[in-house]
């Protein structure tokens, strides 16, 4: 469902009719939501029936899906339908918040420590096919016209390639709110607590020992603790807090995450838009690409980086070099979409004259001589292809004066303004919509996708080794805390500005506004190509590029904390990441704080 929401966002900019950073608002209501509740629910939620809650939450997220189908179901756009979206973005945001950091820590609870960076990455790997099928979903909505099943399709002008066109956006939220409600049914069957697998073990040894004796009949049950107090309470999320964030590895990690985050979560948000502007790609097919070939490799990726951790039993500062050399040598191969882009569409008095020669932005205007007599309006954006193969932004100011043909099949002749081109001689005729873009754009939209295949994979595959490290950087029983604390951080400073900023340098780029039913301004018809891309691109590398400054200090701190804490002398038998556990390293290790299950049984 948070996909649903990322691919519809070009369509409900056109619906609405609304700029990309109000349409980055919206998206970014979903982590608003988040806001409300999360640091509670993380601290207290952790002291509840933890299923039960994830249960809660989904059914939440279901109503919330449901709540944005009331914008979807009008006929006429509304200047103000678009809250009802926001409001349902918000609910669902309200709703996702137990299922991460409860989730997590009630399998990092009760399963080996060893076992745990794998069932994270086959969980990681799973909920990949979410965003997947979403996209893919996405795609098949675009397809279909909004108001499917209330016009006459036959009727209609434009194609999905069109940049005024609006897919049925609002049937993907149908699906994904009973998708929701069906996941919600299972967690409503878990116990509260499982025993881990050497729990387990130990209590039938018990079992054997005292099944012949008759003490097992005297064994009460144990008594209940008394409840706590409400300002007890708080006086321990108040200390339990502190401690979290003046831990100066967790802080560390938290700031480089936070570049990291807003820079993904920018560039995620208007990807599918990206692609559309700059190669010519129809809202349907960037979905469809993006499902297709952008998340398998993420999510084989995240896998893998599981399985290298339980491999090689990668100790934290190992899984702290692993994560960010993939992710710095993601961010290098990324740079390389600067060079791959395309031109800009060559629209008439827009981005070239009426002669086909590139022209200023600050020198473009809409009217020559060719149309002068035409008494053509200024602010409308009908755009018709010249078999010249320049782009001009209406039939009427292109000179056409005759057409025959209906709906999309529509052609234009005597269109004036194709003879203006010194270079052409052919018919002066036009057909409905833009010119598409150069053959070399295609080819540079081939070697775009596999970037972002390679980029993609190396990022992800050192994901499983970064998340577990925030598990290890904190006290086992603050870890829900800590999982929480660092959501709340990545929705508040990163999910719901970046949208928004990002969005906003977007609209710099905007070249010709369409225009609502009341003559104000609407979304966005055509984009200065070049422009678009250096600030979406440049955006997200200025706020990456820090992030590895300060993951040099992380790799610091965590090397002096972990080597002090755990390693001997080489000549002693030790080795990085941990000395080998004779019984003298062991009588050592016992002693020291953060002595862990995993390392007790080893010794054992």
């Amino acid at each position: 469902s948070g996909t649903i929401m990322k691919s519809s966002i070009t369509q409900i900019e056109r619906r609405f009719d609304l700029t990309s950073s109000t349409v980055g608002f919206i998206d970014g209501s979903f982590e608003m939501g988040n806001l409300l509740v999360i640091a509670f629910v993380s601290y207290f939620g952790a002291k509840l029936h933890r299923p039960k809650v994830i249960a809660v939450g989904c059914f939440t997220m279901s109503l919330g899906n449901v709540n944005s189908l009331s914008a979807g179901c009008e006929k006429e756009p509304s200047s103000y339908m678009w809250i009802y979206i926001l409001l349902g973005n918000m609910l669902r945001g309200i709703g996702e918040t137990p299922i991460t950091p409860l989730g997590i820590s009630y399998l990092d609870d009760f399963a080996k420590e060893e076992d745990v960076p794998v069932y994270v990455a086959c969980l990681h790997t799973i909920a990949m096919l979410g965003p997947m099928f979403g996209f893919l979903l996405g795609s098949l909505c675009a397809r279909l016209y909004v108001d499917i099943g209330f016009v006459d399709l036959g009727s209609i002008t434009i194609t999905p390639q069109d940049s005024r066109w609006v897919g049925a956006w609002w049937l993907g939220f149908v699906i994904a709110g009973a998708t929701n409600f069906l996941a919600a049914i299972p967690f409503c069957f878990l116990p509260k607590r499982l025993k881990k697998p050497e729990e387990a073990n130990n209590d039938k040894n018990s079992f054997g020992l005292l099944e012949n004796t008759d003490t097992t009949k005297k064994m009460l049950p144990p008594a209940k603790p008394k409840p706590r107090k409400s300002s007890e309470i708080l006086k321990d999320f108040c200390t339990s807090l502190k401690k979290v964030l003046s831990n100066r590895m967790y802080f560390t990690l938290l700031c480089c995450s936070l570049l990291q985050f807003s820079s993904f979560i920018g560039f995620l948000t208007y990807k599918p838009k990206y692609m559309e502007q700059q190669y010519g790609q129809s809202t349907s097919k960037s979905n469809f690409l993006i499902g297709l070939t952008s998340l398998p490799p993420v999510s084989i990726g995240i896998f893998l980086g599981g399985l290298i951790m339980k491999k090689y039993k990668l100790s934290i500062i190992g899984a702290t070099k692993f994560a960010f050399t993939m992710s710095f040598l993601a961010y290098v191969i990324a740079l390389l979409h600067f060079f791959v882009g395309c031109e800009n569409h060559m629209v008439a008095g827009m981005t070239v004259s009426y002669e086909g020669k590139p022209i200023p932005y600050h020198e473009n205007s809409i009217f020559s001589e060719c149309n002068s007599d035409c008494k053509c309006a200024s602010n409308v954006w009908d755009p018709v292809c010249g078999d010249n193969g320049l782009t001009y932004v209406s039939a009427c100011l292109a000179g056409c004066t005759a057409s025959e043909g209906h709906g999309k099949n529509m052609v234009f002749h005597n269109c004036s303004c194709l003879a203006a081109s010194s270079s052409w001689t052919g018919n002066n005729s036009a057909t409905l919509g833009q010119c598409p873009k150069s053959e070399d754009c295609s080819r540079k939209f081939i070697y775009y996708t596999v970037i972002q295949v390679i980029s993609g994979f190396c990022y992800a595959l050192g994901g499983t080794p970064a998340y577990m490290i925030m598990f290890r950087c904190v006290q086992p029983e603050l870890k829900s805390l800590a999982v929480g604390l660092y959501t709340l951080i990545m929705r508040m400073l990163a999910g719901i500005p970046a949208p928004v900023y990002f969005g906003a340098l977007i609209d710099k780029t905007c070249l010709k506004w369409g225009s609502t039913s009341c003559g104000q301004r609407g979304a966005c018809r055509l984009y200065d190509s070049d422009a678009y891309r250096y600030v979406f691109l440049g955006l997200a590398a200025v706020l990456r590029g820090p992030s590895y400054l300060i993951s040099i200090v992380f790799y610091i701190l965590v090397k002096k904390h972990f080597q002090n804490k755990n390693s001997t002398p080489i000549e002693n038998g030790g080795r990085e990441d941990g000395p080998i556990n004779t019984e003298e390293n062991c009588k050592i290790k016992e002693r020291l704080p953060g002595f862990s299950d995993a390392e007790n049984e080893s010794c054992i």
